[in-house]
Protein backbone atom coordinates (compact mmCIF):
# COMPACT_ATOMS: atom_id res chain seq x y z
CA UNK A 1 0.00 0.00 0.00
CA UNK A 2 1.39 3.70 -0.80
CA UNK A 3 2.02 5.43 2.66
CA UNK A 4 0.34 8.50 3.28
CA UNK A 5 2.29 11.99 2.72
CA UNK A 6 4.07 13.30 5.57
CA UNK A 7 3.26 16.31 6.96
CA UNK A 8 6.21 17.56 6.99
CA UNK A 9 6.30 17.59 2.99
CA UNK A 10 2.36 18.68 2.94
CA UNK A 11 3.95 21.83 4.81
CA UNK A 12 6.91 22.53 2.62
CA UNK A 13 4.25 21.78 -0.42
CA UNK A 14 3.14 24.89 1.25
CA UNK A 15 5.40 27.21 1.88
CA UNK A 16 6.03 27.03 -2.22
CA UNK A 17 3.12 28.43 -3.20
CA UNK A 18 2.49 30.51 0.14
CA UNK A 19 -1.30 30.99 1.27
CA UNK A 20 -3.42 31.95 -1.65
CA UNK A 21 -1.28 28.78 -3.97
CA UNK A 22 -3.04 25.56 -2.29
CA UNK A 23 -6.84 24.02 -1.86
CA UNK A 24 -6.97 21.42 1.31
CA UNK A 25 -10.38 21.38 1.96
CA UNK A 26 -13.84 20.37 0.71
CA UNK A 27 -15.33 21.30 -1.08
CA UNK A 28 -12.73 23.37 -3.22
CA UNK A 29 -10.44 20.23 -3.49
CA UNK A 30 -13.11 18.20 -4.61
CA UNK A 31 -13.13 19.74 -7.88
CA UNK A 32 -10.05 18.10 -8.70
CA UNK A 33 -10.55 14.85 -7.88
CA UNK A 34 -13.61 13.50 -10.63
CA UNK A 35 -12.82 13.85 -14.31
CA UNK A 36 -14.88 15.37 -16.91
CA UNK A 37 -16.58 12.10 -17.69
CA UNK A 38 -17.39 11.21 -13.85
CA UNK A 39 -15.85 7.69 -14.52
CA UNK A 40 -13.20 8.22 -12.07
CA UNK A 41 -13.40 10.10 -8.11
CA UNK A 42 -9.70 9.93 -6.43
CA UNK A 43 -8.52 11.66 -2.82
CA UNK A 44 -5.84 13.89 -2.53
CA UNK A 45 -4.83 15.88 0.71
CA UNK A 46 -3.57 18.97 -1.14
CA UNK A 47 -4.37 20.60 -4.32
CA UNK A 48 -1.06 23.10 -5.18
CA UNK A 49 -2.10 25.74 -7.43
CA UNK A 50 1.58 27.32 -8.80
CA UNK A 51 2.20 30.74 -10.36
CA UNK A 52 5.11 30.32 -11.83
CA UNK A 53 7.67 27.59 -13.35
CA UNK A 54 9.96 28.44 -10.48
CA UNK A 55 7.56 27.01 -8.11
CA UNK A 56 6.82 24.13 -10.52
CA UNK A 57 9.99 23.32 -10.03
CA UNK A 58 10.39 23.13 -6.09
CA UNK A 59 7.06 21.45 -5.86
CA UNK A 60 8.51 18.58 -8.10
CA UNK A 61 11.86 18.72 -5.95
CA UNK A 62 10.52 18.25 -3.15
CA UNK A 63 7.98 15.17 -4.12
CA UNK A 64 10.87 13.49 -5.47
CA UNK A 65 12.44 14.17 -2.07
CA UNK A 66 9.56 11.84 -0.65
CA UNK A 67 8.19 9.88 -3.30
CA UNK A 68 5.37 11.85 -3.59
CA UNK A 69 3.16 11.40 -6.93
CA UNK A 70 2.26 14.36 -8.60
CA UNK A 71 -1.23 14.31 -11.02
CA UNK A 72 -1.09 17.55 -13.12
CA UNK A 73 -4.14 18.86 -14.06
CA UNK A 74 -5.11 21.48 -16.58
CA UNK A 75 -8.88 22.28 -17.79
CA UNK A 76 -10.51 18.53 -16.75
CA UNK A 77 -11.50 17.99 -19.83
CA UNK A 78 -9.80 14.72 -20.43
CA UNK A 79 -11.88 11.57 -21.89
CA UNK A 80 -9.75 9.26 -20.39
CA UNK A 81 -9.71 10.56 -16.77
CA UNK A 82 -5.69 11.66 -16.90
CA UNK A 83 -6.05 14.32 -14.88
CA UNK A 84 -7.56 12.80 -11.42
CA UNK A 85 -5.68 11.04 -8.94
CA UNK A 86 -6.30 7.80 -7.69
CA UNK A 87 -8.47 6.53 -4.64
CA UNK A 88 -5.54 6.50 -2.11
CA UNK A 89 -5.16 9.70 -1.09
CA UNK A 90 -1.53 9.59 -1.96
CA UNK A 91 -1.35 11.86 -4.09
CA UNK A 92 -0.95 15.61 -4.67
CA UNK A 93 -2.66 17.43 -7.28
CA UNK A 94 -0.74 19.80 -9.69
CA UNK A 95 -3.37 22.78 -11.24
CA UNK A 96 -0.91 24.69 -13.60
CA UNK A 97 -4.52 27.56 -14.35
CA UNK A 98 -2.28 30.07 -12.61
CA UNK A 99 0.52 29.56 -15.32
CA UNK A 100 -1.49 31.54 -17.62
CA UNK A 101 0.23 34.55 -19.31
CA UNK A 102 1.10 35.17 -23.06
CA UNK A 103 5.07 35.74 -22.78
CA UNK A 104 5.91 36.79 -26.27
CA UNK A 105 3.74 37.20 -29.57
CA UNK A 106 5.97 37.38 -32.57
CA UNK A 107 3.80 37.65 -35.82
CA UNK A 108 7.12 38.00 -38.25
CA UNK A 109 8.31 34.62 -36.53
CA UNK A 110 4.44 33.44 -36.72
CA UNK A 111 5.32 31.99 -33.12
CA UNK A 112 3.44 32.86 -29.59
CA UNK A 113 4.91 31.88 -26.60
CA UNK A 114 2.05 30.84 -23.66
CA UNK A 115 2.09 29.51 -20.47
CA UNK A 116 0.63 25.59 -19.96
CA UNK A 117 -2.14 27.40 -17.74
CA UNK A 118 -2.98 29.35 -20.50
CA UNK A 119 -6.59 28.58 -22.33
CA UNK A 120 -6.92 27.29 -25.99
CA UNK A 121 -9.54 30.46 -26.59
CA UNK A 122 -7.18 32.78 -25.09
CA UNK A 123 -4.33 31.52 -27.23
CA UNK A 124 -6.68 31.53 -30.20
CA UNK A 125 -8.04 35.26 -29.76
CA UNK A 126 -4.26 36.66 -28.71
CA UNK A 127 -2.87 34.95 -31.97
CA UNK A 128 -5.74 36.74 -34.04
CA UNK A 129 -5.42 40.45 -32.39
CA UNK A 130 -1.82 40.25 -33.69
CA UNK A 131 -3.59 39.35 -37.42
CA UNK A 132 -2.32 35.61 -36.91
CA UNK A 133 -4.00 32.13 -36.98
CA UNK A 134 -3.93 29.20 -33.89
CA UNK A 135 -5.66 26.37 -35.73
CA UNK A 136 -6.53 24.39 -33.24
CA UNK A 137 -9.84 24.30 -32.85
CA UNK A 138 -11.52 21.35 -30.07
CA UNK A 139 -15.49 21.64 -28.50
CA UNK A 140 -13.65 22.22 -25.30
CA UNK A 141 -11.43 25.39 -26.39
CA UNK A 142 -13.27 27.90 -23.58
CA UNK A 143 -11.97 25.99 -20.64
CA UNK A 144 -8.98 23.20 -22.29
CA UNK A 145 -5.46 24.42 -21.38
CA UNK A 146 -2.35 24.73 -23.70
CA UNK A 147 -0.52 22.48 -21.73
CA UNK A 148 -3.22 19.50 -21.61
CA UNK A 149 -3.73 20.21 -25.13
CA UNK A 150 0.33 19.23 -25.66
CA UNK A 151 0.30 16.49 -23.03
CA UNK A 152 -2.65 14.75 -24.99
CA UNK A 153 -1.50 15.50 -28.57
CA UNK A 154 -5.14 17.17 -28.96
CA UNK A 155 -6.64 16.89 -32.58
CA UNK A 156 -10.02 18.93 -33.61
CA UNK A 157 -11.34 19.61 -36.46
CA UNK A 158 -8.89 21.31 -38.35
CA UNK A 159 -5.91 17.72 -38.67
CA UNK A 160 -6.80 17.80 -42.16
CA UNK A 161 -5.36 21.00 -42.65
CA UNK A 162 -2.74 21.71 -40.05
CA UNK A 163 -1.78 18.65 -37.89
CA UNK A 164 -2.13 17.66 -34.93
CA UNK A 165 -0.92 19.64 -31.51
CA UNK A 166 2.41 17.86 -32.21
CA UNK A 167 2.67 20.10 -35.45
CA UNK A 168 2.21 22.89 -33.54
CA UNK A 169 4.82 23.00 -31.28
CA UNK A 170 7.96 24.83 -32.13
CA UNK A 171 9.69 24.42 -28.35
CA UNK A 172 8.49 23.57 -24.25
CA UNK A 173 9.48 24.63 -21.33
CA UNK A 174 9.41 21.52 -18.81
CA UNK A 175 10.07 20.51 -15.23
CA UNK A 176 11.63 17.33 -15.45
CA UNK A 177 10.96 14.51 -12.77
CA UNK A 178 13.95 15.47 -10.13
CA UNK A 179 13.45 19.43 -10.77
CA UNK A 180 15.34 20.33 -13.12
CA UNK A 181 13.69 22.60 -15.94
CA UNK A 182 14.62 22.45 -19.57
CA UNK A 183 14.11 25.31 -22.19
CA UNK A 184 13.87 24.95 -25.65
CA UNK A 185 11.11 27.47 -26.20
CA UNK A 186 12.44 28.97 -29.70
CA UNK A 187 10.87 29.99 -33.04
CA UNK A 188 13.54 27.97 -35.12
CA UNK A 189 12.15 25.62 -37.66
CA UNK A 190 15.21 24.13 -38.02
CA UNK A 191 17.40 23.06 -35.13
CA UNK A 192 19.65 19.48 -35.65
CA UNK A 193 21.22 19.78 -32.46
CA UNK A 194 20.81 15.65 -31.47
CA UNK A 195 17.61 14.54 -29.89
CA UNK A 196 14.71 16.81 -30.54
CA UNK A 197 13.94 16.69 -26.07
CA UNK A 198 10.66 18.13 -26.77
CA UNK A 199 8.83 15.10 -28.51
CA UNK A 200 9.15 13.35 -25.58
CA UNK A 201 6.80 15.27 -23.25
CA UNK A 202 3.87 15.68 -26.72
CA UNK A 203 1.34 13.33 -25.79
CA UNK A 204 2.74 11.78 -22.50
CA UNK A 205 -0.03 12.94 -20.96
CA UNK A 206 2.37 14.27 -18.30
CA UNK A 207 3.93 10.93 -17.07
CA UNK A 208 7.69 12.17 -18.44
CA UNK A 209 7.68 16.21 -17.09
CA UNK A 210 5.48 19.00 -16.23
CA UNK A 211 4.82 21.66 -19.47
CA UNK A 212 4.67 24.82 -18.00
CA UNK A 213 5.02 26.95 -21.27
CA UNK A 214 5.03 26.57 -25.39
CA UNK A 215 6.25 28.40 -28.12
CA UNK A 216 3.45 27.18 -30.73
CA UNK A 217 3.36 28.52 -34.65
CA UNK A 218 1.35 30.51 -35.91
CA UNK A 219 -0.26 30.75 -39.39
CA UNK A 220 -1.93 33.66 -41.78
CA UNK A 221 -5.53 34.43 -40.66
CA UNK A 222 -8.03 33.74 -43.20
CA UNK A 223 -9.68 36.29 -44.93
CA UNK A 224 -11.95 34.03 -46.76
CA UNK A 225 -13.67 31.18 -45.18
CA UNK A 226 -16.46 28.98 -47.31
CA UNK A 227 -18.30 26.41 -44.81
CA UNK A 228 -21.37 23.85 -46.56
CA UNK A 229 -22.84 20.91 -46.45
CA UNK A 230 -23.36 17.86 -48.69
CA UNK A 231 -25.00 14.94 -48.71
CA UNK A 232 -23.39 11.46 -49.73
CA UNK A 233 -24.31 8.06 -50.01
CA UNK A 234 -21.78 6.43 -47.83
CA UNK A 235 -18.25 7.26 -46.88
CA UNK A 236 -16.31 6.47 -50.06
CA UNK A 237 -18.18 8.86 -51.97
CA UNK A 238 -17.35 11.09 -48.78
CA UNK A 239 -13.41 10.11 -49.18
CA UNK A 240 -13.75 10.63 -53.07
CA UNK A 241 -15.13 14.02 -52.87
CA UNK A 242 -12.14 15.61 -50.07
CA UNK A 243 -9.38 13.95 -52.65
CA UNK A 244 -11.44 15.84 -55.25
CA UNK A 245 -11.55 18.96 -53.38
CA UNK A 246 -8.11 19.15 -52.01
CA UNK A 247 -6.68 18.66 -55.47
CA UNK A 248 -8.92 21.38 -57.20
CA UNK A 249 -8.59 23.92 -53.92
CA UNK A 250 -4.91 23.82 -53.59
CA UNK A 251 -4.90 21.64 -50.57
CA UNK A 252 -7.14 24.29 -48.85
CA UNK A 253 -9.45 22.08 -46.89
CA UNK A 254 -9.40 22.79 -43.58
CA UNK A 255 -12.40 20.33 -42.13
CA UNK A 256 -14.33 17.78 -43.75
CA UNK A 257 -16.24 16.13 -40.95
CA UNK A 258 -18.53 13.32 -41.56
CA UNK A 259 -22.24 12.97 -39.87
CA UNK A 260 -24.44 9.74 -40.36
CA UNK A 261 -28.39 10.47 -40.44
CA UNK A 262 -29.23 9.66 -37.00
CA UNK A 263 -26.65 12.39 -35.76
CA UNK A 264 -28.42 14.78 -37.85
CA UNK A 265 -31.83 13.42 -35.99
CA UNK A 266 -30.70 12.90 -32.27
CA UNK A 267 -29.12 17.08 -32.52
CA UNK A 268 -32.40 18.21 -33.81
CA UNK A 269 -34.37 16.17 -31.47
CA UNK A 270 -32.44 17.22 -28.79
CA UNK A 271 -30.90 20.78 -29.57
CA UNK A 272 -32.64 23.95 -29.28
CA UNK A 273 -32.22 25.62 -33.28
CA UNK A 274 -31.00 22.61 -35.38
CA UNK A 275 -32.30 21.36 -37.75
CA UNK A 276 -31.97 19.20 -41.41
CA UNK A 277 -30.42 21.55 -43.62
CA UNK A 278 -32.44 19.92 -46.39
CA UNK A 279 -35.79 18.72 -47.33
CA UNK A 280 -35.60 15.03 -47.71
CA UNK A 281 -33.30 12.68 -45.38
CA UNK A 282 -30.30 11.25 -46.88
CA UNK A 283 -27.91 8.96 -45.25
CA UNK A 284 -24.67 10.48 -44.48
CA UNK A 285 -23.77 14.13 -44.13
CA UNK A 286 -20.04 16.16 -44.96
CA UNK A 287 -19.21 19.45 -43.18
CA UNK A 288 -17.08 21.57 -45.03
CA UNK A 289 -14.61 24.35 -45.19
CA UNK A 290 -12.42 25.80 -47.07
CA UNK A 291 -10.01 28.77 -46.46
CA UNK A 292 -7.41 31.24 -47.41
CA UNK A 293 -5.38 34.32 -46.34
CA UNK A 294 -5.95 35.61 -49.98
CA UNK A 295 -8.65 37.40 -51.40
CA UNK A 296 -10.18 36.51 -54.14
CA UNK A 297 -8.49 32.92 -54.37
CA UNK A 298 -11.02 31.29 -56.57
CA UNK A 299 -12.04 28.10 -53.95
CA UNK A 300 -15.87 29.33 -54.17
CA UNK A 301 -15.65 28.42 -57.68
CA UNK A 302 -13.43 24.94 -56.80
CA UNK A 303 -16.09 24.11 -53.88
CA UNK A 304 -19.31 24.72 -56.42
CA UNK A 305 -17.80 22.93 -59.19
CA UNK A 306 -17.02 19.52 -56.62
CA UNK A 307 -20.36 19.92 -55.01
CA UNK A 308 -22.12 20.10 -58.74
CA UNK A 309 -20.96 16.31 -59.64
CA UNK A 310 -24.00 14.25 -58.98
CA UNK A 311 -22.33 10.89 -59.19
CA UNK A 312 -20.44 11.53 -55.77
CA UNK A 313 -23.24 14.53 -54.09
CA UNK A 314 -26.64 14.09 -53.23
CA UNK A 315 -27.33 17.43 -51.99
CA UNK A 316 -25.32 20.34 -50.83
CA UNK A 317 -26.30 23.80 -49.63
CA UNK A 318 -23.55 26.75 -49.00
CA UNK A 319 -23.41 29.00 -46.22
CA UNK A 320 -24.70 32.58 -47.37
CA UNK A 321 -24.22 34.02 -44.21
CA UNK A 322 -22.27 33.70 -40.83
CA UNK A 323 -25.80 32.50 -39.01
CA UNK A 324 -26.21 29.54 -41.93
CA UNK A 325 -22.09 29.03 -41.47
CA UNK A 326 -22.83 29.04 -37.53
CA UNK A 327 -25.88 26.48 -38.27
CA UNK A 328 -24.20 24.34 -39.64
CA UNK A 329 -21.17 23.90 -37.56
CA UNK A 330 -23.73 24.07 -33.93
CA UNK A 331 -25.63 20.63 -35.86
CA UNK A 332 -21.84 19.10 -35.92
CA UNK A 333 -20.43 20.50 -32.56
CA UNK A 334 -23.60 19.79 -30.60
CA UNK A 335 -23.00 15.71 -31.21
CA UNK A 336 -22.57 15.10 -27.75
CA UNK A 337 -24.03 17.08 -25.82
CA UNK A 338 -27.53 15.22 -27.84
CA UNK A 339 -26.01 12.10 -27.15
CA UNK A 340 -25.75 13.04 -23.32
CA UNK A 341 -29.69 13.78 -23.79
CA UNK A 342 -30.61 10.63 -25.68
CA UNK A 343 -29.61 8.26 -22.66
CA UNK A 344 -26.07 6.75 -22.35
CA UNK A 345 -23.52 5.82 -24.64
CA UNK A 346 -20.52 3.61 -25.03
CA UNK A 347 -17.97 5.69 -26.47
CA UNK A 348 -14.78 4.48 -28.91
CA UNK A 349 -12.00 7.64 -29.95
CA UNK A 350 -10.31 5.50 -32.65
CA UNK A 351 -8.81 6.39 -36.29
CA UNK A 352 -7.95 4.32 -39.40
CA UNK A 353 -6.50 5.46 -43.08
CA UNK A 354 -8.84 7.16 -44.57
CA UNK A 355 -9.33 4.65 -47.42
CA UNK A 356 -10.23 2.27 -44.69
CA UNK A 357 -13.14 4.35 -43.24
CA UNK A 358 -15.87 3.30 -45.60
CA UNK A 359 -14.69 -0.95 -44.78
CA UNK A 360 -14.39 -0.48 -41.09
CA UNK A 361 -17.94 1.62 -40.74
CA UNK A 362 -19.32 -1.08 -42.80
CA UNK A 363 -18.09 -4.24 -40.74
CA UNK A 364 -17.67 -2.73 -37.28
CA UNK A 365 -21.64 -1.29 -38.21
CA UNK A 366 -23.06 -4.23 -39.04
CA UNK A 367 -21.01 -5.97 -35.95
CA UNK A 368 -23.28 -3.73 -33.72
CA UNK A 369 -26.54 -4.30 -35.87
CA UNK A 370 -26.21 -8.38 -35.01
CA UNK A 371 -24.58 -7.94 -31.52
CA UNK A 372 -25.82 -5.10 -29.86
CA UNK A 373 -29.65 -4.90 -30.59
CA UNK A 374 -30.04 -2.54 -27.46
CA UNK A 375 -27.79 -0.07 -28.54
CA UNK A 376 -27.89 1.99 -32.62
CA UNK A 377 -24.46 3.10 -33.88
CA UNK A 378 -23.28 6.70 -33.80
CA UNK A 379 -19.88 7.15 -36.19
CA UNK A 380 -19.02 10.17 -36.49
CA UNK A 381 -15.91 12.54 -36.66
CA UNK A 382 -13.06 13.97 -38.74
CA UNK A 383 -13.02 12.29 -42.03
CA UNK A 384 -10.36 14.20 -43.19
CA UNK A 385 -7.88 12.58 -41.20
CA UNK A 386 -9.65 9.60 -40.52
CA UNK A 387 -10.72 9.74 -36.78
CA UNK A 388 -14.02 8.36 -35.98
CA UNK A 389 -15.91 8.75 -32.76
CA UNK A 390 -17.99 5.17 -33.06
CA UNK A 391 -20.41 5.72 -30.34
CA UNK A 392 -23.31 3.09 -29.41
CA UNK A 393 -26.03 5.02 -28.04
CA UNK A 394 -28.19 2.80 -25.58
CA UNK A 395 -32.07 2.42 -26.99
CA UNK A 396 -34.77 3.96 -25.05
CA UNK A 397 -36.59 1.71 -22.74
CA UNK A 398 -33.98 -0.83 -22.60
CA UNK A 399 -31.94 -1.18 -19.58
CA UNK A 400 -28.99 0.70 -18.68
CA UNK A 401 -26.70 -1.10 -16.34
CA UNK A 402 -27.36 -3.78 -18.29
CA UNK A 403 -25.94 -1.97 -21.76
CA UNK A 404 -22.89 -0.05 -19.78
CA UNK A 405 -21.94 -3.91 -18.57
CA UNK A 406 -21.51 -4.66 -22.07
CA UNK A 407 -18.95 -2.43 -22.47
CA UNK A 408 -15.30 -4.17 -22.29
CA UNK A 409 -16.98 -6.85 -24.72
CA UNK A 410 -17.82 -4.03 -27.15
CA UNK A 411 -13.96 -2.08 -26.92
CA UNK A 412 -12.57 -4.99 -27.57
CA UNK A 413 -14.51 -6.27 -30.41
CA UNK A 414 -14.39 -2.52 -32.06
CA UNK A 415 -10.87 -2.14 -31.28
CA UNK A 416 -9.96 -5.79 -32.59
CA UNK A 417 -11.50 -4.27 -35.73
CA UNK A 418 -9.60 -0.68 -35.66
CA UNK A 419 -6.63 -2.80 -35.59
CA UNK A 420 -7.33 -5.00 -38.33
CA UNK A 421 -7.85 -2.04 -40.25
CA UNK A 422 -4.35 -0.69 -39.49
CA UNK A 423 -6.09 1.88 -36.74
CA UNK A 424 -5.69 2.82 -33.38
CA UNK A 425 -7.82 2.50 -30.36
CA UNK A 426 -7.01 6.25 -29.29
CA UNK A 427 -6.98 8.82 -32.04
CA UNK A 428 -6.89 12.32 -30.30
CA UNK A 429 -8.16 11.53 -26.62
CA UNK A 430 -4.85 9.87 -25.40
CA UNK A 431 -4.42 6.51 -22.89
CA UNK A 432 -5.13 8.09 -19.55
CA UNK A 433 -5.98 5.79 -17.05
CA UNK A 434 -9.10 4.46 -19.05
CA UNK A 435 -7.17 2.73 -21.74
CA UNK A 436 -3.95 1.24 -20.41
CA UNK A 437 -5.38 -1.98 -20.94
CA UNK A 438 -5.84 -1.59 -24.62
CA UNK A 439 -2.37 -0.10 -25.02
CA UNK A 440 -0.71 -3.26 -23.35
CA UNK A 441 -3.33 -5.42 -26.07
CA UNK A 442 -2.49 -3.49 -29.28
CA UNK A 443 1.23 -2.23 -28.89
CA UNK A 444 4.09 -4.64 -29.52
CA UNK A 445 6.20 -5.64 -26.47
CA UNK A 446 9.33 -4.20 -28.28
CA UNK A 447 7.23 -0.54 -28.63
CA UNK A 448 5.92 -1.21 -25.04
CA UNK A 449 9.69 -2.22 -23.91
CA UNK A 450 10.68 1.21 -24.90
CA UNK A 451 8.07 3.54 -23.83
CA UNK A 452 8.58 1.56 -20.28
CA UNK A 453 12.60 2.21 -20.26
CA UNK A 454 12.37 5.99 -21.43
CA UNK A 455 9.67 5.79 -18.48
CA UNK A 456 12.52 4.70 -15.94
CA UNK A 457 15.06 6.67 -17.42
CA UNK A 458 13.18 10.23 -17.02
CA UNK A 459 11.02 8.97 -14.14
CA UNK A 460 12.91 6.17 -11.54
CA UNK A 461 11.07 6.90 -9.04
CA UNK A 462 7.41 6.57 -10.74
CA UNK A 463 5.81 9.90 -9.09
CA UNK A 464 4.85 11.98 -12.42
CA UNK A 465 1.13 10.94 -13.07
CA UNK A 466 1.23 7.72 -11.52
CA UNK A 467 -0.87 4.59 -12.67
CA UNK A 468 -1.63 6.54 -16.53
CA UNK A 469 -0.40 5.47 -20.11
CA UNK A 470 1.48 2.56 -18.20
CA UNK A 471 0.36 0.72 -15.20
CA UNK A 472 3.80 -0.33 -14.60
CA UNK A 473 7.24 0.92 -15.48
Amino acid sequence: MPSPVPNSALEALKAVVGSGGYLERTPDVDLYLVDFRRLYRGRSPLVLLPANTAEVANIVRICAEHGIGIVPHGGNTSYCGGATPDESGTQIVLALKRLDRVRKVEPLEYAITVEAGCTLTHVQHTAEQAGRLFPLSLGSEGSCQIGGNIATNAGGTAVLRYGMMRDLVLGLEVVLPDGQAIDTLSPLRKDNRGYRLQELFIGSEGTLGIITAACLKLFPLPVERLTAIAAVNDPAAAVELLARLRGASGDAVSTFELLPRIAVELTGRHIDGVRDPFDRAYPWYVLIELSSSRAGSGLDAALEQALADDSLVLDAAIAATVQQRNAMWRMRESVPEAQRHAGASIKHDVSVPVTAIDGFTRRAGAWVQAQVPEGELIAYGHLGDGNLHFNIQQRAGTDVAAFLARAPEIHRAIYDLVAEHGGSFSAEHGVGRLKTAELERYKSAAELALMRSIKQALDPKGILNPGKILTRA
